[in-house]
């Protein structure tokens, strides 16, 4: 690497923050936070600012059947593959500024300083927004990115609907983001993504960097009981057929089998649906997901399997029907060492204090780790809080992420001198 990317080229952090705060007025949400879930109008003027501050920059705009945006900085040498950064613009219902956001803008952050240095590259760097990573409102989760690694067919993927039975292909039409590249045509050299760390180790322990080595598997297996609506006052006890009740029961037996496969387990669920969802009528049916996660595999399998056990027999002690339907899955994931040990030793070489880490979530990184060499950095969040309008970061966290983001993709995309 040649002195110009040496210990003293950084990022400037002022200009990354202020572009946070600017992406973060589209799409407010109530608390502080954002309300720009995939696919709506604010998705749309997301990206649309997304493109002018990446045009402006000389960066060229690709983008594909299912809205993945592609901007790209030329390299020197025509045929060598492109260095990809990535993550997405959307965010949860009640969202914060920067999950996901940051590693967006963080890659255009990457692309500024370069330009501002004069800074050629061998391979091109391609920055990437991946559409519905969050699945809040189309599930599964990193839906587009799943498309590209061939884990989902695209017509599987156009014809999820969100709670009011939109179709995501139409919705993606709607607000003028169908590109014309074939999904997954794209090829990688390797692939980097910069993320907040959604959980308190990295802030607990004091660390700028978290170095991510892996990424756990999960499940999310969607549970429909059915009973018997009724009258709560006058149903006598022992005549009830209580889908709300076999719900607790589950939700008490996923707590425990995760305390049984420790460590490195978690299993709970986040989202309920009652119905009919009256004070004094007992739920005819209860619709809700389990979230297991684990960075071992067959601890992730032995989970799943005993969790739809145990629920078959709560449900049958109690009449209730119980359907399960897994409506989102990846195997754990082991990152590309060559690409952490980029980052290990930016870190280092940058003074930034750093740890190992395995992350809790899933990312697009996780189906990107299918198709080419992958790997991710984290910056810690105030308290572990994300998917919350109150999620919050520093301003140092967010650049020194990026600074390490920035000399790990210098190492892979081949400084030319």
């Amino acid at each position: 690497m040649t002195a110009a990317a040496g210990e003293n080229l950084r990022i400037n952090g002022e200009r990354l923050w202020d572009s946070l705060m600017e992406m973060a007025k589209i799409g407010p949400g109530v608390a502080g936070g954002n309300n720009r879930q995939t696919l709506t109008d604010a998705d749309s003027e997301g990206r649309h600012l997304f493109r002018r501050w990446c045009e402006a920059e000389g960066l060229s705009m690709g983008v594909d059947t299912m809205g993945n945006m592609f901007m790209t900085r030329a390299g020197e040498d025509p045929d060598a593959l492109p260095v990809y950064i990535g993550s997405h613009l959307d965010t949860q219902p009640t969202g914060g500024k920067y999950d996901g956001v940051l590693g967006v803008l963080a890659g255009l952050e990457v692309v500024r300083s370069l330009n501002d240095l004069g800074v050629k590259t061998r391979h091109p760097i391609v920055i990437t927004n991946w559409t519905n990573e969050e699945g809040a409102r189309f599930a599964p989760a990193m839906l587009a990115s799943g498309v590209f690694a061939g884990v989902h067919t695209e017509d599987y993927a156009k014809a999820r609907r969100d709670l009011d039975g939109k179709a995501f292909g139409e919705e993606l039409a709607r607000i003028g983001w169908v590109g014309d590249e074939a999904v997954g045509a794209r090829k990688m050299h390797a692939y980097y993504e910069l993320h907040i760390e959604q959980g308190p180790i990295l802030e607990a322990q004091g660390r700028d960097i978290g170095v991510v080595t892996h990424c756990q598997g999960l499940w999310w297996l969607e549970f429909t009981l059915t009973g018997r609506a009724a009258h709560t006052g006058s149903t006598p006890m022992d005549m009830r057929v209580n889908a709300g009740l076999a719900m607790a029961r589950i939700f008490e037996m996923v707590q425990a089998v995760a305390l049984e496969n420790q460590p490195n387990a978690v299993g709970g669920v986040g989202q309920v649906t009652f119905s009919p969802n009256s004070r004094n009528v007992l739920p005819g049916q209860v619709v809700f997901t389990v979230d297991i996660r684990t960075v071992d595999q067959a601890k992730l399998d032995r989970m799943r399997a005993k969790i739809e056990a145990e629920a078959a027999k709560i449900c049958d002690a109690l009449g209730v029907g119980c359907a399960v339907e897994p409506v989102g899955h990846f195997d754990p994931v082991t990152f590309a060492p060559d690409l952490v040990a980029n980052v290990r030793a930016a870190a280092e070489k940058l003074g930034y204090s750093h740890m190992d880490i395995v992350s809790g979530a899933g990312h697009d990184a996780c189906w990107a780790a299918r198709v080419a060499p992958t790997t991710m950095i984290f910056c810690p969040c105030v308290g572990g809080l994300s998917h919350n309008e109150a999620e919050e970061i520093s301003l140092a966290w967010a650049a020194a992420g990026t600074d390490v983001l920035l000399h790990a993709v210098l190492e892979t995309a081949e400084l030319v001198a």
